[in-house]
């Protein structure tokens, strides 16, 4: 670890103040060195509270990598989280890691260059105002033995944004989060198959989450549809806290036999009771969304008729 690096971690764990000099003498290092590290550190985003009697560290929404692993490590011990300030794509950097035969990953990017969501669609990213991330695992399960990853995410995001703050969003069928009637979150879920046992060697699930964007600097396009978690940049949590929370629930959801995500996902949709309208192998319908499954497909009624809808065949082109 760097001098900049320990000195961080001292004033993360401390609950006062410390001082240039008893942080010199536990480092073994100039008080000198002590100050150019908070003022590195004050440059890339961390915020300290100054005194004479020291510093004190003050919640700062910087991603940091080891608080992330750290606060997940109850529950995935082995997990590696990786933060950068951008990627092309958090997606691509998991797949990368997956060719490589590494361990449970966790891949967090500050901006992306390519976002996009389900069926190659773009994904608005803001630099230092979003969560862009992608988490690999390795269920080495078949197809049909799978959980609803895409289900349990989007749960684990709605109870996360619940339990930080007093925001309560809603689901779109079946890997979109609203809040206000605005999209602020798009979930991706992708499987890599093992040619030669016929199973299911890696799962990548894919977030993206407007968390602090002001409602001006989206696309023109999207303004109307699109919206962040704080809009007004009055942020009450740290997007490592959220990050943290939302893999706590994530795993919880995995490790628990009940379907309590599921509970929570009928809960939250928005789209039961409405009219939808959706196009199957090229065919255009219109109907009322009744239920929604055991295993998170959304069951329509077509006049006295129902149809089963899969989360990767169809995408609802209307909500009435």
């Amino acid at each position: 670890m760097t001098t900049k690096d320990k000195v961080l971690q001292l004033l993360k764990e401390s609950p006062d103040f410390l001082s240039g000099e008893k942080m010199a003498q536990q480092l073994q290092v100039s008080r000198t060195s002590i100050w150019k590290a908070i003022k590195e550190l004050e440059k890339t985003g961390y915020h300290f509270e100054h005194q004479a009697k020291g510093y004190r560290y003050l919640p700062s929404d910087v991603l940091d990598a080891q608080e992330i692993r750290q606060a997940l490590e109850p529950w995935i011990p082995d997990l590696t989280v990786s933060v950068q300030e951008r990627s092309e794509s958090t997606m691509k950097d998991a797949k990368l890691a997956a060719t490589k035969e590494i361990g449970p990953a966790l891949f967090i990017a500050d901006t992306q260059e390519q976002a996009h969501g389900r069926f190659g669609r773009p994904f608005f990213a803001a630099p230092g105002q979003g969560i862009y991330m992608s988490l690999l695992i390795h269920p080495n399960q078949r197809f049909d033995e799978l959980p609803q990853y895409t289900v349990i995410a989007a749960s684990a995001c709605v109870k996360a944004i619940q339990e930080l703050t007093k925001k309560d969003p809603s689901i779109k069928w079946v890997n979109d989060l609203y809040l206000n009637g605005k999209k602020i979150s798009g979930i991706l879920s992708e499987a890599i198959s093992d040619m030669e046992t016929g199973g299911i060697s890696s799962i990548i699930i894919g977030i993206g989450l407007n968390f602090s964007i002001p409602q001006k600097q989206f696309p023109e396009a999207i303004q109307k549809k699109a919206t962040s978690l704080f809009p007004d940049g009055q942020k009450s949590i740290t997007r490592n806290q959220l990050i943290s929370q939302i893999w706590k629930n994530f795993f919880h959801y995995l490790s628990e036999p009940t379907d309590e995500y599921l509970t929570l996902y009928r809960e939250k949709s928005f789209v039961l009771g409405k009219k939808v309208q959706f196009t199957q192998k090229g065919q255009h319908y219109t109907g009322i969304a009744k239920e929604i499954g055991e295993h998170g497909e959304l069951i329509v009624q077509i006049e006295d008729q129902f149809l089963t809808l899969f989360s990767g065949e169809i995408s609802l082109t209307s909500i009435e």
